[in-house]
């Protein structure tokens, strides 16, 4: 019996870079991180990897990740496993006036 899967929630404003899809279904494994989950992700959509994190592989300061409704940066960054049959909800703020 396989792990439940992992679901990746995008807001319409990234979602484009994803193939015009707003919710993602990946595999999971017992020692699934959020980098490697977004690892994957960036092999498949990579400009969607431009938006999300930096050069240096890090989140942009303007995107948050929630898994299971937590912020990851008060988790353990990228590092935070990501346990089978989570939600994993990417943001990214938005600026104007």
């Amino acid at each position: 019996m396989s792990a439940a899967p992992v679901r990746l929630v995008l807001p319409a404003a990234l979602s484009a870079d994803a193939g015009g899809v707003r919710e993602l279904v990946r595999d999971s494994r017992p020692d699934l991180t959020a980098a490697g989950l977004l690892d994957g992700l960036a092999a498949e959509y990579p400009r969607l990897e431009r938006r999300i994190r930096d050069e240096a592989g890090q989140l942009r300061r303007y995107v948050n990740v929630y898994l299971d409704g937590e912020e990851l940066r008060a988790l353990n960054g990228l590092a935070s496993l990501v346990p089978p049959g989570s939600e994993v909800l990417i943001l990214a703020s938005v600026a104007g006036g």
